[in-house]
């Protein structure tokens, strides 16, 4: 009876598989199912993949390792060692979420999903399964989360918040396509990677707001910068206590931005609903946003995006997209 090496049953949602004896005969039989690849893992390297089918294993069909058999016994032995992992090449979803910092230094919570399969099972056994240890679909998963959300926390950094609520359609793809080079490099190809929630905490959330409505963003966020430093000299001791001081009227004093607002009504009230920028109300909260906001800045509920069709392949793109992120087509 020939050694039959199997992956039974596997689940929807399993990425990988070990086949639990590393003692290998000659002559197994190795059964590989549609949307799977067996991978031969020996001392860190991946050697053969056998794909789809009923293989018989010889030295035929298992040249490298055979190779590596020879150099360390002389001529392929039976058994040998050698470990058989099965790798799923189905499409696998994932959600990614976390917190991050702005490139001014505003919080900012993010959420989405994402959908990957494995591209380069050799590359994604070395860097991934048998590099980090990973013998389970679950421990597999869990690292894959954790790449994706740590490097969207480094590419989100580099964004200031406004830029980030206003082009979030340009942020997204952006960010897609920084995230499928990263995994490109385990063996892994990025389908698609969609951002469903965005948000800030509720002082961040108003403050940048206020600022769509004034356009003085540059200088609010200023203010508010050199208010934190003023506050941190003001707890040293000695110099910086009367620096704090000194820096801390000004700082407080009402914003350049409110005295046209003030002016405007009783000069020219009518004149002054013109520089009013346009609105739309929020279909979740009912309260205002800009007009060309992507997401409501009181509740979060994310407007329907702009988008137009591809003149090639005719699926929807962002609109300002240079490239069709489907059949590559340039859009501008």
């Amino acid at each position: 009876m020939p050694q039959v090496i199997e992956w039974v049953s596997p689940g929807p949602e399993d990425i990988v598989w070990r086949y639990p004896n590393e003692n290998i005969e000659w002559g197994a039989q190795l059964i590989v199912r549609e949307y799977e690849v067996a991978v031969f893992f020996r001392d860190g390297k991946a050697y053969d993949v056998l794909g789809p089918g009923r293989h018989t294993l010889t030295t035929a069909n298992l040249p490298l390792l055979t190779a590596v058999l020879s150099r360390i016994a002389g001529y392929p032995t039976t058994p040998f060692k050698a470990t058989v992992i099965f790798v799923s090449t189905k499409q696998f979803r994932g959600m990614f979420g976390g917190r991050t910092q702005t490139s001014e230094l505003a919080p900012l919570m993010f959420r989405g999903s994402y959908w990957f399969k494995v591209a380069d099972p050799k590359v994604f056994v070395v860097e991934v399964v048998g590099g980090q240890s990973l013998y389970t679909s679950q421990e597999v998963s869990e690292f894959v989360r954790g790449f994706i959300n740590e490097r969207l926390i480094k590419f989100l950094a580099g964004y200031d918040l406004a830029t980030v609520f206003t082009r979030v359609d340009e942020v997204s793809f952006k960010a897609k396509a920084f995230v499928l080079e990263e995994l490109r490099r385990i063996g892994l190809e990025l389908i698609d990677l969609k951002f469903e929630g965005i948000d800030t905490t509720p002082e961040y959330r108003d403050r940048l707001f206020w600022l769509r409505q004034t356009g003085a963003a540059a200088y609010v966020l200023q203010m508010d910068t050199a208010k934190e430093v003023a506050r941190e000299l003001g707890k040293s001791p000695g110099a910086a206590v009367g620096a704090g001081v000194v820096m801390i009227p000004p700082l407080l004093a009402p914003p350049p931005a409110q005295p046209p607002a003030a002016a405007a009504p009783a000069a020219a009230p009518a004149a002054a609903a013109p520089a009013a920028p346009p609105t739309k109300a929020c279909p979740q909260c009912g309260r205002q946003a800009p007009i060309d906001a992507l997401f409501c800045p009181y509740c979060g509920y994310r407007f329907p995006p702009p988008s137009r069709k591809c003149p090639s392949c005719g699926r929807d793109v962002p609109g300002d997209a240079a490239f069709c992120p489907y059949c590559g087509t340039r859009l501008q």
